[in-house]
């Protein structure tokens, strides 16, 4: 892949990336979340079209019509969230979308052959053909997306964070079988940010850095300083802020565990505070605040609320109650009803306050929704345009006005600013620091790293589902905080 640019509408995802696996090569492809890495993989896997750059494969020129194109041809992509269909049996998983047919009927028999052989080569020979999908483990549905992989023909395999879900035993039968597939010839691609795999399996790196190539060589060349510098940037990154004044404790988790993730998480946030989480993908950041908001179920632990602790059968509803509210990373399924009018996202949640006698008091509702549009500076043609239509920065401006139009005292952010412009990170950004000094307490999930240590009055770091010590973010640089979210914690794999 040499000089691949990739842009979606105004943001440069890539810009000038080159990278080359050798046959038996075992390539790193490191950076932090939103580097750049999915979206190279996704125009290598026929996923993506790039918008400039040239490509090859073994020696020819190389531009796939889609996913099959690129597998037909001998790349083959086995994303971090199996693909596999838990309904189906371990032969049509195998063989979905390769089926060979007589008259309209799938011909099975004429596979089984290749299949035994490669399920030999990945040592499940004793694994019935017949065996629903979704009553195996998650190491065995791994083996199968490499089956399948390996059954289409790969020459080129790239492995998405293959472990992120494995105990140490899985994980290093997975190196092993990483390994022979080098031995035999294949060129694999290797994403992960944990440092210790990567000396573990891979040969050569490439860094990624903000949709850019950065650094390239072989690992034992290198130590992990040097790549987490690649990846963080050369200078320390401090962030600057305005000083908050802390007050008394509002939200506090003690022990928190969920299934599977969190493991453990202890915290205390304060009122006109912001506290930042950061982490690495998969890292359990996402499945802390929604086990904090009732949406995922605590096996352990407590969460209380101004001092007033939740019980095991209290949900989200309860938390609304009480002054809780949650702002999903992905706004436009979970966050919005992005048909629906901006005036209804709104006020749905609370509608008490727009209506008359149970019913929606049409004029109490454009009030109260142009009240929000005008303190939150949304940009639009009015409260009854859909939300859809509107830009990535105003949707989350709305999704967080809800909070506010429900009175809540705690905001907890997944991501939000994740996809919107550098102004509208701003104006998000001004609005969460007028909350804090107004005496709410704000918890923001993120991953960009100088803008989590600018914005941020602490910094906490998840690492496989145990919470950090949240630190002020004045004392604590990108480097610090990737160097904790890569190290090997303890009780790794467990």
């Amino acid at each position: 892949m040499e000089g691949v640019e990739k842009s979606f509408g105004a943001t440069r995802a890539l810009s000038g990336v080159s990278l080359d696996v050798a046959p038996g090569d075992v390539h790193a492809l490191i950076g932090e979340n939103g580097a750049g890495k999915s979206t190279l993989m996704k125009i290598l896997a026929g996923v993506l079209t790039p918008d400039a750059g040239r490509m090859s494969l073994f020696g020819s020129p190389y531009r796939p019509t889609g996913p099959l194109d690129a597998r037909r041809r001998g790349v083959a992509m086995i994303h971090q969230e199996l693909t596999l269909a838990p309904h189906l049996d371990v032969e049509a998983n195998l063989t979905l979308g390769t089926e060979t047919t007589t008259f309209g009927f799938v011909r099975r028999a004429g596979r089984r052959a290749a299949i035994r052989d490669v399920l030999t080569r990945l040592r499940l020979v004793d694994l019935p053909l017949d065996t629903p999908v979704g009553t195996l483990s998650t190491a065995v549905r791994q083996l199968l997306e490499i089956a399948r992989a390996l059954l289409s023909g790969a020459r080129v395999v790239i492995m998405d964070e293959p472990t992120s879900s494995l105990g140490r035993r899985d994980v290093e039968r997975l190196f092993d079988i990483v390994r022979e597939l080098a031995a035999s010839g294949c060129g694999i691609i290797y994403i992960s940010h944990f440092m210790d795999e990567l000396r573990d399996v891979a040969t050569r790196f490439t860094v990624l850095r903000d949709g850019a190539s950065v650094g390239t060589g072989t690992l034992d060349a290198v130590d992990d300083d040097a790549l987490i510098r690649l990846m963080a940037g050369g200078a320390p990154t401090t962030g600057t802020r305005a000083p908050s004044v802390r007050g008394t404790p509002l939200l506090v988790l003690d022990g928190l565990a969920g299934h599977p993730r969190p493991t453990e998480a202890s915290l205390v946030l304060h009122r006109g505070e912001i506290l930042g989480i950061t982490g690495l993908v998969g890292a359990g950041r996402t499945e802390l605040l929604r086990a904090v908001f009732g949406l995922d179920p605590v096996v352990s632990g407590s969460v209380t609320l101004a001092g007033i602790g939740f019980s095991a059968d209290d949900g989200p509803d309860a938390r609304w109650g009480r002054g809780m509210g949650f702002v999903s990373e992905d706004r436009k399924h979970e966050g919005l009803m992005l048909d629906l009018p901006l005036s209804v996202n709104l006020t749905l949640s609370r509608l008490a306050p727009v209506s008359r006698a149970g019913f929606v008091d049409g004029e109490k509702l454009d009030a109260a929704s142009r009240e929000w549009i005008d303190r939150l500076g949304i940009r639009a043609a009015g409260s009854n345009v859909a939300v859809g239509s509107l830009s990535g920065g105003n949707q989350q401006k709305v999704a967080i006005a809800r909070l506010l139009h429900h009175d809540v005292d705690v905001l907890l952010l997944d991501e939000p600013t994740r996809g919107i412009d550098v102004r509208s990170k701003a104006a998000v950004w001004d609005l969460l620091r007028s909350l804090a000094n107004a005496g709410r307490g704000i918890v923001v999930v993120g991953s960009h790293l100088p803008e989590m240590l600018a914005h941020c009055d602490r910094i906490a770091v998840m690492n496989r589902g145990r919470l950090g010590e949240a630190r002020d973010a004045s004392t604590v640089t990108a480097h610090d905080l990737l160097t904790e979210a890569v190290s090997v914690a303890e009780g790794r794999h467990d």
